[in-house]
């Protein structure tokens, strides 16, 4: 993305950080991407709520008070750990694409684009996850917790520093579409920091959820599942299609009123005495789990913090991983995924030898997991029906995504990564956001496993992430960040784990991200032995890697695309210790 429009007052950077104290409580703690939503999270456990009745309260209110980074009706991928039981879940918060979708769509119709608007559209996922996660685990209602976004759509918020930025980097975005302009300009202008944002439909669909609730009476349960049903078979239904009807779009009431979520036991790995979970390989989770495999075993802290050879290996550990990634994710109802295999430790073993004392110059070849092969045969790629090939050499358009980390007195924990930008299609007239354009990240390649079709869900990159020890709960964390959000995980998961570092000193310590992929955004740009490194990195670290065969771009001291972490984790004595990431301005509350 090019922050080139940004207005004169956008010069400075987007976040800039302060002194961030490591935030302690002693029964639990919310950690998120925006103030409001943090608040959100700790009004609900103060209120006797659990951790996922306060997640969902956080994950709403971020696509209220982050618009520019979530949509109240985009996607919300979730990890639950239930206390009681020792279980784990994931919900697979994306929908898929409509049935109007195809590779042959955007061929005919779009000159073999995915662009932005309302033709990118898939199925939005959030609102049913919310509900499903709250229905499953929680014990408030779905009005309860959604108090909060409620109130700060119908009567406002100050615009924060850094969706400031962002809204001013994109004003030029806005004013394609009408109902965009009219919400989110003020003169002709984006927002600044300190305005305040009226988001008066958005929170009337809230309200229009909430008075199903209280219609349908009976359980709480029952009551949730009429407001979830209001938004994908009422009025609000209604509204989405009629406007894609009106406005070309594929989106109709059919797709929306057949489609819900999954939930099933969350993907797992070892690290050492660590395990840590995932999604499923509907999304990029699994990487972070292979990427954590292939280090498994090796001396990291041997190699010295953030020293060229240390940051070597986690560069090559992730292009490895990114391959797989690549070559094998999708949507498992359309892709036979090799599951098992990528995440074994055999084939991390035999992967692991392609770790060079210099760099790979792209993105190297996948492996082989059925036949624990290093590296893949030129046969065994799956042919699928698709489309042309993207175009080469375009920069991605896509913004971005946030993140919302609960631990409750029981040790219940909630990990979620909603997001859905508002920029990239317009806002739905009458439902006050836009709904979910993550087709953005499909392929028209025929031979890609997440080449668009109807019904398929195109392979996500919010991910959240889980760590436990000894069979406990240790940390739920994750991050904004497109291709960027399994890598700025696992710098910080060794940065505590491995270097012994406070949770907040973790996040704060500088990144490092390859490019050296295909970009998960249309048109998959790709930058082939490209890394960009926080300048607080020494210059003496650059040269080394320099000199190993890396391209090192310069980020500036506090970057905000490394990511945004947010985690808490559970202290030795049951405390909670909450880390929020200054590069975007997230906040962390305990108690």
């Amino acid at each position: 993305m090019s922050l080139d429009s940004a207005s004169s007052q956008q010069k400075a950077p987007a976040h800039t950080p302060t002194s961030s104290p490591q935030v302690i409580g002693t029964r639990w703690a919310v950690a998120a991407g925006h103030t409001l939503a943090s608040e959100a999270g700790a009004r609900v456990l103060a209120a006797g709520g659990n951790a996922i009745d306060a997640g969902v309260a956080a994950g709403m209110t971020l696509g209220v008070v982050h618009c520019d980074m979530v949509s109240v009706a985009g996607v919300a991928p979730i990890l639950v750990h239930v206390a009681r039981t020792g279980e784990t879940w994931q919900v697979s918060g994306v929908g898929p694409y409509p049935r109007a979708t195809t590779a042959a769509y955007f061929r005919e119709r779009h000159g073999g684009q995915i662009p932005a608007g309302l033709p990118r559209t898939v199925v939005p996922a959030a609102p049913d996850a919310w509900c499903t996660a709250l229905e499953r685990w929680g014990t408030m209602s779905f009005a309860d917790v959604a108090l909060a976004a409620t109130a700060h759509a119908e009567r406002g918020f100050a615009v924060s520093q850094f969706t400031a930025y962002q809204m001013a980097a994109n004003a030029d975005k806005y004013r394609r579409w009408p109902s965009s302009a009219s919400l989110y300009l003020r003169d002709n202008r984006a927002l600044r920091m300190g305005e305040v944002l009226v988001q008066r439909e958005l929170g009337e669909t809230l309200r229009r959820m909430a008075r199903a609730e209280a219609k349908a009476g009976g359980s709480r349960e029952a009551g949730i599942r009429a407001a979830r049903d209001e938004f994908y078979r009422g009025e609000t239904a209604k509204r989405i299609a009629e406007f894609h009807r009106a406005e070309g779009g594929p989106l109709a009431a059919r797709d929306l009123a057949e489609f819900s979520v999954e939930v099933g036991p969350a993907l797992r790995t070892s690290f050492g005495r660590y395990e840590v979970a995932a999604c499923g390989f509907w999304c990029q989770g699994p990487s972070f789990l292979q990427m954590l495999n292939l280090l498994d075993g090796v001396d990291l802290k041997a190699l010295g913090h953030n020293s060229a050879a240390y940051l070597h290996r986690i560069i090559e550990t992730i292009k490895l991983a990114f391959a797989d990634r690549d070559a094998y994710y999708g949507d498992p109802h359309f892709v036979k995924v090799p599951a098992d295999g990528l995440l074994s430790k055999a084939y991390a073993a035999v992967r692991r030898e392609l770790v060079k004392e210099r760099a790979w110059p792209e993105m190297p070849p996948a492996g082989d997991p059925d036949r624990l092969d290093s590296v893949r045969r030129p046969e065994a790629a799956l042919p699928l029906a698709g489309g042309s090939h993207p175009l080469p050499g375009r920069e991605s358009d896509a913004l971005d995504t946030s993140y919302v980390a609960v631990v409750d007195e029981a040790g219940n924990g909630f990990s979620a990564t909603p997001s859905d930008p508002n920029v990239d299609s317009p806002v739905v007239s009458g439902v006050g956001c836009v709904v979910s354009p993550r087709g953005s990240q499909g392929w028209l390649d025929p031979e890609h496993p997440s080449v668009v079709a109807p019904g398929k869900r195109p392979r996500l990159t919010p991910a959240p992430a889980m760590a436990f020890t000894n069979g406990k709960l240790l940390m739920p964390f994750g991050t904004p960040g497109g291709d960027v959000q399994q890598q700025a995980m696992l710098q910080v998961f060794l940065n505590t784990t491995v270097f012994g570092m406070d949770l907040q000193a973790a996040i704060e310590a500088p990144r490092v991200a390859s490019r050296s992929h295909p970009d998960s955004f249309w048109p998959h740009a790709v930058s082939p032995g490209k890394l960009e490194a926080e300048r607080r990195i020494p210059r003496q670290t650059f040269d080394g890697l320099t000199g190993l065969g890396h391209t090192v771009g310069e980020w500036p001291e506090w970057e905000w695309r490394a990511g945004a972490v947010c985690g808490v984790k559970i202290g030795s004595e049951g405390t909670r210790w909450a880390g929020a990431d200054p590069r975007r301005g997230a906040h962390a509350i305990a108690r």
